[in-house]
This record gives structure tokens, sequence and C-alpha cells, in this order.
């Protein structure tokens, strides 16, 4: 498994990689894009899909699968599909809606597996633009919000805020988590 996981990020590393270079851009360019410097870029080139997507102005499943999505009326993935990503090295997630064009949010099943270790650290915070909606189907999780905000969520709980602010979650409870996380990106702001 972790050398198939290996495999889809060279794939993807070269789809960036070649996107970049297609369209003349620059290594700097796409530093600035990702947040980061360009020896941090060249270095985890794979790692900033969303970033790269949006710089190259394709749909990030194109990225990911080497396919554009097509769907245009609906989408219905079944139990247990989805698109696997690789987005924070703990969690697991399943895209749900990876077919339909011009999706105007992400969504994600999310599996954020309870760690004894990360109970006594500090929850790493997370940001991008937009807003992010998240929904708890099971578990328990300790919601960190920019600086020291905490919040408990459970079952049926939601937590909805800015994502370009700092966020962050861990599983508490002895348990693993899981949510349905749906991105809103500030592009696609036609929303009904």
């Amino acid at each position: 498994m972790e050398a198939e996981n290996l495999e889809n990020r060279q794939e993807i590393a070269a789809r960036i990689r070649s996107l970049r270079e297609d369209y003349e851009i620059s290594v700097e360019e796409m530093a600035e894009a990702t947040g980061r410097t360009p020896k941090e870029y060249v270095a985890r080139e794979s790692g900033f899909v969303y970033k790269c997507a949006k710089k190259f102005g394709v749909d990030v499943v194109e990225l990911l699968t080497g396919e554009s999505p097509r769907l245009r009326r609906y989408e219905i993935v079944r139990n247990g599909e989805g698109l696997v990503l690789e987005r924070h090295t703990d969690f697991h997630y399943l895209h749900k809606a990876p077919h339909f064009k011009n999706r105007m949010g992400e969504t994600f099943l999310v599996d954020v597996p309870y760690q004894p270790q990360s109970q006594h650290e500090p929850i790493h915070l997370s940001y991008h633009e937009g807003q992010e909606m998240d929904f708890v189907l099971k578990g328990h999780l300790r919601f960190r919000f920019e600086g020291d905000r905490f919040e408990e969520v459970g079952p049926g709980d939601t937590v909805y805020y800015d994502s370009g602010r700092g966020h962050g979650m861990i599983a508490i409870g002895g348990e693993d988590a899981q949510i349905l996380a749906v991105v809103f990106d500030p592009d696609r702001r036609e929303i009904i």
C-alpha cells in the first residue's frame, strides 16, 4: 500500500511539474501561490495539490487522476467509494464528489484516528482560503480555532468556520472519529 501511495504522489508531482512548465509558471510564482519558499516548494511540489490546481486553473481531480471531471447533473458515490486523498498526514480523506464538474465545494469523508500522544501536544493548525463545514458522524473531537480557543464536539455537531484562519482537530475520548467536511472555495461564490 505504501509503495502504491508513493507511486501516486510521484504521478501527481509529475502532472503538477508538467502543468507548471506548460503554463511557463516559475518555481518562484508557484512558491508564492502555495505560501512557501522556492526551496520548500520544490521539495514538496506534490503536497500542494489544491493550491497548484487553482494556480493552473484546473480541477484538483485532474491533477490527482489525469482526468477532468465530466458529470454535470448529478453524481452518486456509493458507501466506501470515492477518491482517496492524502491531505493531512494522520487523517484519511475520501473525496465524495470527484467527478462532478464545476463543484462549488469539495466534500470529504474524513477519518480522524485517536492517537494517545496527540492528547498532550499542541493541535496543529491548518490554513486555506474559504470556509469549511465539518459535521461529526462518529466519535468526539477537540477543535482548535486560532490561538487557544478550543471546543469539544461529538456526533451530530457541526462546526462552520473561516478556514483562512488557523484551525485543527484531534480525536479524543479513546476512540477514532469521522466527519463529513465540506470546503467552500471563495472563487466559487455562485452558491444557490
